[in-house]
């Protein structure tokens, strides 16, 4: 008990220190939180497709799923997502994630979003897991299978190019995608306040 109380002293800050440490603590908490709400961070823990629009500029994606033949049978997550074990999944949410937000935040994201070196081998299981009947069909000649590597076609959209995104990807290619709108950050009595406070002050 002695070994605790000495570990926690050690870190504690000094008697004049105490609240001021405190109310900054509290600040960066409240910050945190309010941060992880505008970010709509507990939609990241789902599989919902609309998760993938929080950012705008994956609206040509999420716009050209939705209308094609992948929309009535999976999600982004399904195709985009290591599926073989839970943590593995997550890890990559993780790491993808992180990535993501901080290329959106910093105004990074280039005109036309192409999929990384990770991703690209993530979508090839994930096409292989859900298409494995067809796969046996198509490698049961060795003659399929040495004409597709000698052709390059190495992943399956080398030959199915327009599944399930199109051939144009770019930002300006879905100006008028019509996408779910995404739900207001600003609490309600909020927003009615700073309206109320901006039609006085005219």
């Amino acid at each position: 008990m002695n070994k605790i109380k000495t570990t926690i002293n050690k870190f504690a800050p000094p008697d004049n220190w105490k609240v001021p440490v405190l109310i900054t603590l509290g600040i960066l908490t409240g910050l945190g939180f309010l941060t992880f709400h505008i970010a709509n961070g507990t939609s990241y823990m789902s599989d919902k497709p609309e998760t993938c629009i929080n950012c705008h500029v994956m609206f040509p994606q999420y716009a050209s799923w939705q209308h094609s033949s992948h929309a009535r049978v999976a999600t982004c997550n399904d195709c985009h997502v290591p599926q073989d074990n839970f943590i593995r999944k997550y890890m990559f949410k993780a790491t993808d994630g992180l990535r993501h937000s901080t290329m959106f935040t910093f105004r990074l994201e280039p005109q036309v979003i192409k999929i990384k070196d990770a991703g690209r081998d993530v979508v090839q299981e994930n096409c292989e897991r859900c298409h494995q009947g067809l796969l046996g069909y198509m490698h049961s000649a060795q003659r399929n299978k040495a004409y597709l590597v000698s052709e390059n076609k190495d992943v399956c959209w080398s030959c199915h190019q327009e599944v399930p995104h199109g051939t144009v990807s770019s930002l300006s290619s879905f100006p008028n995608a019509r996408v779910p709108g995404l739900s207001p950050v600003v609490p309600e009595w909020l927003n009615k306040a700073l309206i109320k406070e901006s039609d006085n002050s005219k």
